[in-house]
């Protein structure tokens, strides 16, 4: 089961009085910090849609922020394509205990090279 982040959670994690920290890089990391596994996804995406029933098939319950379902989303994608290093829009982005893993083609070498069970283990996401 995913959880799905509602447009008024992200003002939950983003206190009023933290003008400061509005960097949306903070907030990215704020976030991902959150959950054992988070997923920063575009709900339109096919990639996005593979990768979220990866997950749930292995047992994973991600915590899932659409960031086409939210007004600050474009910043969102914009400080993800800082982070990974991208020249595009990077989404599905993941990251597993508050590091970030990357986006679809990093998460599946980790499948195939089977170093992301036991970062999934390592996290809380997985215990078998």
């Amino acid at each position: 089961m995913m959880h799905y982040q509602a447009e008024r959670s992200w003002e939950y994690y983003m206190p009023v009085s933290a003008s400061a920290s509005r960097d949306p890089v903070d907030r990215v990391i704020r976030l991902a910090a959150e959950s054992a596994v988070v997923i920063f996804s575009v709900s339109s995406c096919c990639m996005c849609h593979a990768l979220k029933r990866l997950l749930c098939g292995m047992g994973v319950s991600p915590t899932v922020y659409e960031l086409d379902h939210d007004p600050r989303g474009k910043d969102i994608e914009r400080a993800l394509m800082r982070l990974v290093g991208a020249t595009s829009p990077p989404v599905p982005v993941v990251f597993i205990g508050g590091k970030l893993v990357g986006s679809m083609d990093r998460v599946m070498a980790s499948h195939i090279n089977g170093t992301l069970v036991p970062l999934l283990k390592e996290a809380g996401a997985l215990w078998l």
